[in-house]
């Protein structure tokens, strides 16, 4: 079998050089890069080809949760009593180990980067939640072991009943959980899309006549 690229090989996309160079303008314009240092650093954003080659100019500007790039995804992550998560823009392994112990671990998929087509999560939840936030594209399957274990899963909220949503179509991205739960819950949250944009029409007022 070949092996899978690192997260840091991955081809970088229009979209990725234009976060970077967000975060770059915004440090550009509070003073903490010169002029001359952003022009250089935007120039290898424009010319950069893969993720790590991104990441490393913004390591210096922000911590590794506020980076515009996340790629530090090796290690597990551990909600010990207190809350971790994953958010934003960053690159989820094909296999990816969350402990929820007393505490919360949340995996935000919305704008991540998924290495593989099937994700498997090692969960182990001991009186804590695992939050797992999906996009509408994204299956979820869902095996859970263990006493006194919960799963829950809808739109919005979260709320209601757990049930594992198989692919519907070959190429379609899946989540599987397999948890080990003892007093904790997994649950999955599918945040609602407005079917149409907000909008307010104002009449115009009339005019009385005098």
């Amino acid at each position: 079998m070949a092996s899978r690229p690192s997260p840091r090989d991955l081809r970088a996309s229009d979209a990725d050089r234009e976060r970077v160079l967000t975060m770059l303008g915004e440090a550009a314009a509070d003073g903490r890069l010169t002029l001359d240092e952003h022009s250089q650093r935007a120039e290898l954003a424009y010319s950069a080809r893969t993720l790590g080659d991104l990441a490393e100019l913004t390591t210096d500007l922000a911590a590794p949760s506020g980076q515009p790039i996340q790629l530090d995804n090796h290690r597990a992550v551990t909600g010990l009593f207190r809350r971790e998560s994953r958010e934003g823009h960053w690159v989820v392994p094909d296999r990816l180990v969350a402990s929820a112990i007393c505490g919360e671990v949340t995996l935000d998929l919305r704008q991540a980067l998924l290495q593989s087509s099937r994700i498997v999560v090692m969960a182990t939840v001991v009186l804590g939640t695992l939050r797992l936030i999906v996009p509408e594209e994204v299956a979820v399957e869902i095996t859970s072991s263990g006493p006194l274990g919960r799963a829950s899963g809808g739109s919005g909220t979260g709320a209601g009943l757990a049930r594992s949503v198989p692919a519907s179509r070959p190429e379609q991205p899946v989540v599987e959980v397999r948890a080990f739960s003892v007093g904790g819950r997994v649950k999955v949250i599918r945040p609602r899309r407005p079917r149409w944009p907000r909008s307010r029409l104002r009449r115009p007022r009339q005019q009385v006549q005098p």
